[in-house]
């Protein structure tokens, strides 16, 4: 498997992409982005589980339930989210689905539709109107990173990622846009993420393997504990590399490079947490099972005090076993251990056998003032393990949302 340089969504064979500044964001910053397939393809969908699904959420499961193999194009807009918008934000979804078909000249059910921003507004459809034209005119494989610009809200840098894998038919690209840096929790939040291939493959088969690379990547992450109306991560193949993903070997190499490829993005989400200063792997071992570990993993992930510590450089223990202990599981204390670690100072244990081990305050300090640090969690129950990535909480998270709609 290789990464492909400076790649994103038109990595692979068959697509384009464009961007183009409608309006709809104050700052004038490019606002819509298409990214189109020049053959049909198959898609599949994974979406929020907040019980009040924006507009274009509601649309995508309908499309998607309905046409599961001629999909032609993805547009997203920036800066209103049509969530919380009754019908008449419902209609706006299925306008800019249809204006989009228009210029594509294709059918509305072959478009998908993504949104994000503010809440509550609604979306200008004359604004939408002239940015997909705009965009259509503009369509080319040099513009996936200008796709990617166009999504971004908070977000202070655009994430995108390309693989390339060999397949026993030959080699296939896997590439994907995302974007996302506040409200953000497994179970989604408020990130979007388009995925394409070149692959042929099944709709059954791709929505099964979406759906477990989701699990193990965009679900595992946390900066701030909410989880959006928003969330969605759409993927479209096209098969125009002629390579099907049928076999057994050419399934699981292709499950390994959405895996990659959904991490990647994950992890750069993190990364850009609004107002973090640190990336955080938390890693929950000695588990009876897999759900335990991750249940206990996210409670630390979004837990306030855990999070202020870290972004303070302070080895406050107790705050981490205080989480843990509220996750909902059986805990033995005597049986648990915590080691705070940094690849740039070495690994510290804290607790041993539910108490403070010995350590010295200067060491876990050097470590906490690193920028990527890892806790390393054992319940002392079993073989499972888990992990989930977050970041700190730092006075600018507070800021920028604090003034989010001015």
């Amino acid at each position: 498997m290789q990464i492909v340089p400076d790649g994103g969504v038109t990595a692979p064979l068959g697509f384009e992409a464009a961007a183009s500044a409608c309006g709809l964001k104050s700052s004038g910053a490019p606002d819509l982005a298409l990214v189109v397939s020049q053959r049909d393809c198959s898609g599949a969908g994974v979406f929020t589980r907040n019980q009040l699904p924006a507009a274009p959420v509601t649309l995508d499961r309908e499309t998607l339930q309905t046409h599961s193999d001629r999909y032609r194009a993805v547009v997203t807009n920036s800066g209103v989210a049509n969530a919380c918008t009754g019908p008449a934000g419902l209609e706006a979804a299925r306008e800019m689905q249809r204006l989009t078909a228009e210029s594509l000249n294709c059918n509305p059910e072959q478009v998908l539709v993504l949104s994000t921003g503010l809440i509550g507004e609604q979306l200008d459809v004359k604004k939408l109107e002239v940015g997909i034209r705009q965009s259509y005119a503009k369509l080319s494989k040099e513009n996936g990173t200008a796709a990617a610009e166009a999504i971004m809200t908070t977000d202070t840098r655009s994430k995108q990622v390309a693989v390339r894998v060999e397949l026993p038919g030959g080699p296939i690209t896997i590439g994907g846009m995302a974007k996302g840096s506040g409200m953000i929790h497994p179970d989604m939040a408020t990130l979007l993420a388009v995925l394409t291939s070149d692959a042929n493959i099944a709709a059954p088969v791709l929505q099964r393997l979406l759906r477990s690379a989701v699990d193990r990547s965009f679900n595992r992450i946390s900066v701030d504990g909410d989880t959006s109306t928003n969330d969605s991560v759409l993927i479209l193949t096209n098969g125009a590399s002629g390579v099907e993903v049928k076999d057994e070997v050419s399934v699981a190499r292709f499950s390994e490079a959405l895996d990659k490829v959904c991490l990647s993005l994950a992890h750069a989400i993190v990364r850009d947490g609004e107002g973090a200063s640190k990336f955080v792997t938390l890693l929950v071992v000695g588990a009876q099972d897999e759900a335990g570990a991750v249940r206990v993993a996210k409670t630390i992930a979004t837990s306030p005090l855990v999070k202020t510590a870290l972004a303070g450089g302070d080895p406050n223990w107790g705050r981490v076993l205080a989480a843990a202990g509220r996750a909902g599981l059986e805990l033995d204390p005597s049986q648990l251990g915590l080691w705070i670690s940094s690849d740039g100072v070495g690994e510290l244990q804290l607790v041993r056998a539910g108490e403070a081990a010995d350590w010295e305050e200067a060491e876990a300090t050097k470590i906490l003032a690193e920028p990527e640090i890892t806790l390393r969690l054992d319940l002392g129950q079993g073989e499972a393990s888990a992990t989930v990535w977050t970041c700190d909480l730092t006075h600018e998270y507070v800021s920028i949302n604090a003034e989010y709609r001015t």
